[in-house]
């Protein structure tokens, strides 16, 4: 469809944290900090491991809890180092069909609330099911790139 998408995505390894109890905005500052430390060696191999995108936040309504999570690179996803930092954890994403719908510009959290309910507005109008009391979103791009940003919010089909 031209305002959304549907993908396939396979099994795979997230490290991820989850921040209770703050906004949306400084959860994804303080969730990407601690998976930034991970990635630059806050592992018990101390290695350091490429940055990927996109990074995740997983947002329930009306829920003060976020889960950030950074993909891991497809050379760790055998035997990602354990996290040393007991906030983060490496987890296993099953492989799920999600609906994707994509725009530009900085992504703000009510940027990313309003994109989700345009998003749910269509599927249930297509008559599309999927579940409904959360959904993720995606980001592209570093802070610095001022153009062509990617953004996405993702909600898992049924």
């Amino acid at each position: 469809a031209k305002d959304y998408e549907l993908r396939q995505y396979d099994t795979a390894k997230w490290v991820s944290t989850v921040i209770r109890g703050e906004t949306q905005k400084e959860a994804m500052r303080q969730g990407f900090w601690k998976l930034f430390h991970y990635i630059q060696g806050k592992n018990e191999k101390e290695m350091k491991i490429d940055m990927t995108v996109p990074v995740t936040c997983l947002v329930k309504p009306g829920c003060a809890d976020f889960k950030i999570s950074f993909f891991l690179p497809y050379e760790h996803q055998d035997s990602p180092p354990q996290p040393t930092d007991s906030d983060v954890f490496v987890e296993e994403r099953k492989a799920a069909a999600i609906f994707v719908r994509s725009f530009g510009g900085f992504a703000s959290p009510e940027k990313y609330a309003e994109e989700a309910e345009v998003l749910s507005r269509i599927l249930r109008n297509r008559g599309q099911p999927f579940h409904e009391d959360f959904f993720y979103t995606a980001g592209y791009d570093s802070p610095f790139k001022l153009f062509n940003r990617h953004n996405e919010v993702w909600y898992f089909k049924k």
